[in-house]
């Protein structure tokens, strides 16, 4: 099972849990039709397209409402801590959820117990818990962006707000660096994809690719465009495609994903996850994938 899980700005949507879809416009969680924005939902939208691409089985999403106060955020930790070792997902992506430490260590031991311990899998607020709760080595993949690899190089930062350095120096030249500055003061996960103009995929501490082709910059400007590459990379890996080659079949489709939608600056990222299918396309007809599996090679 994937298993992606965060908040979405709507205080009034209960906790659920069940198999996702997205038709292009929305997504639909048991019954209810979701906005397909910026967040979470494209994160979910995303994956949903590998899967549907793939033939794998649809992603599961434990989605709540959250507009801020926390509540919505802390019924997600607790369903988790609970329920975890029943659910036994293959892979867990955590995203937008109030960045409580306690409560995050609590998750971890959770998935610890399951009869096989899943891939762990974050971004966004999540990430920020993990790496200020001393969870980081615990986790397989961080995805942050250019701005956020500050704050996991810096050891005394509990959040990005507060960290040494300016949260939005994002020279890119600087990522060699902070990604090894994560990596030995125990600030990172076993594999980072720090996304940017260049996607950078970083193994304990060393840079072992590059995705930087197609250059599309309207993608900077549209909101969720980073999302997408952590759901897709969920699905890669959940259809058992190495950690590496997900993380470059993510970063590549993406782009192309931009490059298919004729992204500009006002696009929805609805129209760029509805481009995925095309974009896995081009990197390799539907008959290869089933053929040949994960076996794909660097696509960087």
């Amino acid at each position: 099972m994937l298993l992606i899980c965060g908040t979405i700005p709507d205080e009034d949507f209960p906790l659920t849990i069940g198999p996702v879809a997205f038709d292009e416009e929305s997504l639909f969680l048991d019954g209810k039709a979701l906005s397909c924005t910026q967040g979470t939902a494209a994160l979910v939208g995303a994956a949903c397209e590998v899967t549907a691409y793939l033939g794998t089985e649809a992603p599961r999403a434990l989605l709540v409402g959250d507009r801020g106060t926390g509540k919505g955020s802390r019924s997600l930790y607790e369903y988790l801590i609970r329920n975890l070792p029943s659910l036994s997902p293959r892979v867990l992506v955590l995203h937008y959820m109030l960045p409580v430490m306690g409560l995050m260590k609590r998750v971890v031991e959770s998935s610890e117990r399951c009869p096989r311990k899943p891939v762990l899998v974050a971004d966004a607020a999540a990430m920020y818990a993990a790496k200020a709760a001393g969870l980081a080595p615990r986790f397989d993949i961080f995805t942050p962006d250019h701005s956020e690899m500050a704050f996991l190089a810096d050891p005394e930062a509990s959040h990005p707000a507060y960290v040494s350095r300016h949260l939005f120096e994002s020279d890119s030249a600087m990522i060699p660096e902070l990604a090894l500055a994560a990596h030995r003061h125990g600030g990172a996960a076993k594999m980072l994809v720090v996304k940017g103009a260049t996607d950078y995929i970083v193994e304990d501490g060393r840079v072992v690719g590059c995705v930087s082709t197609p250059d599309i910059p309207a993608l900077e400007a549209i909101g969720g465009t980073g999302d997408t590459i952590t759901g897709m990379l969920g699905a890669f890996i959940h259809a058992g495609f190495g950690f590496r080659e997900a993380a470059n079949l993510a970063a590549k489709i993406n782009r192309l994903s931009g490059l298919h939608a004729a992204a500009t600056p006002f696009t929805k990222i609805r129209h760029i996850i509805a481009a995925i299918p095309a974009a896995i396309e081009e990197c390799f007809p539907s008959n290869f994938v089933t053929q040949q599996g994960p076996d794909v090679g660097d696509l960087s």
